[in-house]
């Protein structure tokens, strides 16, 4: 099978990230809409997702929880804005607790995901995370957010595979 590249860039205060799948487009959608599937593969190397409650429509919540090897949890939670079904999802994604309390500190982003077919059965997943500002993005950078991105769609694409 062909590496497949994660594609990342900065465009002012949005991180760009691409790549291409060897699935069909309707696969990789259900990857991402469907709670049972979403919880086998997202999160970093090593992360596990505990806690998958998902309430996709538009204005519904994805209450999420990554668990990390040595038990750490990043806690997050996703509103709903748009969905276009296979080609497109909006929403906005915040760090929570596990009440699903936004935690105001770190910024709110709002992401676009483009699922793209292509020839051969494989599909272009394109994501837009528009930051608040600049200085948000880049503090996100600095945590780590590309790879960990990264290994989230490696996951992904593990997952489709099997």
């Amino acid at each position: 099978m062909p590496e497949n590249r994660t594609i990342t860039r900065t465009e002012g205060q949005d991180l760009l990230v691409e790549r291409v799948f060897d699935a069909p487009r309707e696969l990789v959608w259900k990857a991402f809409t469907e709670p049972e599937r979403l919880a086998k593969w997202f999160g970093p190397k090593g992360w596990t997702l505990p806690v998958c409650k998902l309430d996709f429509r538009p204005g519904g919540v994805w209450h999420y929880c990554m668990q990390g090897p040595k038990g750490e949890q990043s806690w997050g939670k996703a509103v709903y804005q748009e969905i276009v079904e296979p080609e497109r999802i909006v929403y906005t994604d915040q760090f929570a607790d596990a009440d699903g309390n936004v935690n105001e500190k770190m910024p709110s982003m709002v992401i676009t995901m483009l699922f793209v077919a292509l020839d051969g059965g494989r599909t272009r997943l394109e994501s837009r995370t528009k930051f608040p500002t600049e200085s948000d993005l880049q503090k996100t950078l600095a945590m780590g957010v590309v790879q960990g991105l990264t290994e989230t769609w490696d996951k992904l694409e593990e997952y489709l595979a099997a």
